[in-house]
């Protein structure tokens, strides 16, 4: 009988573990809001998603009205407890889901962190200025940090060290969300909303509407104050989206107390994204997991 029960209780911890493994490998997609996303304003046409000529992988994705997120959880034995909601890019018009979305979060998994990749609404709806952020994205993203944070405990996450990484369009996103926890952009709607939506750190990346076109002065949305979170910035001077956004964001941050890291980069242009290259932009990555764990978010590496 003992040897049935010991038996027994390896099946049972094999089987457990292998589901773990499988949920470490599968993302798995969750709607963000759980009926109709608020804030919805004039038509948009069904999703299209823009394929590889393989039709093997997504690309770009456009028309988005059903915002979602996607988790890649790391192996057990990786996973540090932090998180990260990624931002892909697009101008607000649409999504890149690939580049700036899949490939990151795969990366974010081998240093140990949960990726949340969050397909937010795009394009901008009738009615919203061209000379201002689409307000339903902004919905999205608080939505999802705080959706992340009241699934913690069950996603084997650490909800204190819930962050925000964004490219482009998606890096003036986790700018405005990063600087708006305080002022949400939608009523509440259940417990959800109750949770915190403030990212307990953020990572942009080439980052553009962060300042008044034709100025030097950050754009009203973007409130840094002392409790805003700390940011790692990555810009690249030949960029067509002008580094100003980047280096005017840093000088707000040194100002307010907010410890801030950014790297500047001679070349390497506009949406790099995860692509090795001959540019030294191309190591951000690198440079990013070192600022993570110089900020605690992830364990310090031991040194010989």
């Amino acid at each position: 009988m003992k040897l049935q029960a010991l038996g027994l209780g390896l099946i049972l911890t094999l089987g457990s573990s292998l589901v773990m493994a499988l949920e470490a490998q599968t993302p798995r997609t969750l709607d963000v809001w759980p009926g109709p996303a608020p804030g919805e304003t004039g038509s948009i046409g069904e999703e299209q998603a823009k394929k590889k000529a393989d039709g093997t992988t997504i690309t770009n994705l456009t028309n988005v009205t059903k915002p979602t997120i996607t988790l890649y959880r790391p192996d057990a034995s990786k996973n540090s407890g932090a998180a990260i909601l990624v931002c892909p890019g697009g101008g607000y018009r649409n999504l890149a889901w690939d580049h700036e979305g899949e490939q990151v979060a795969r990366w974010l998994n081998q240093i140990g962190i949960t990726a949340a990749l969050l397909k937010y609404r795009v394009p901008r709806r009738e009615g919203t200025p061209e000379d201002q952020p689409p307000p339903q994205a902004l919905m999205d993203a608080q939505r999802a940090l705080s959706l992340l944070r009241s699934n913690a405990a069950d996603w084997g996450i650490d909800a204190k060290r819930i962050g925000i990484l964004g490219f482009s369009a998606g890096g003036h996103l986790g700018a405005w969300t990063s600087t708006n926890f305080d002022h949400r952009g939608y009523e509440p709607i259940d417990a959800v909303d109750r949770v915190d939506c403030r990212p307990d750190f953020a990572a942009l990346i080439y980052s553009g509407g962060v300042i008044k076109k034709g100025a030097s002065e950050l754009t009203p949305e973007i409130r840094v104050t002392s409790q805003t979170p700390p940011m790692f910035l990555v810009h690249a001077s030949n960029d067509n989206v002008s580094p100003e956004n980047s280096v005017q964001l840093y000088l707000a941050l040194k100002r307010a107390g907010v410890p801030a890291e950014m790297h500047l980069y001679a070349t390497g242009g506009h949406g790099f994204g995860m692509r090795s290259s001959e540019h030294p932009s191309s190591t951000w990555p690198q440079r990013c997991e070192d600022w993570l764990r110089s900020q605690g978010i992830l364990k310090a590496e031991k040194t010989r």
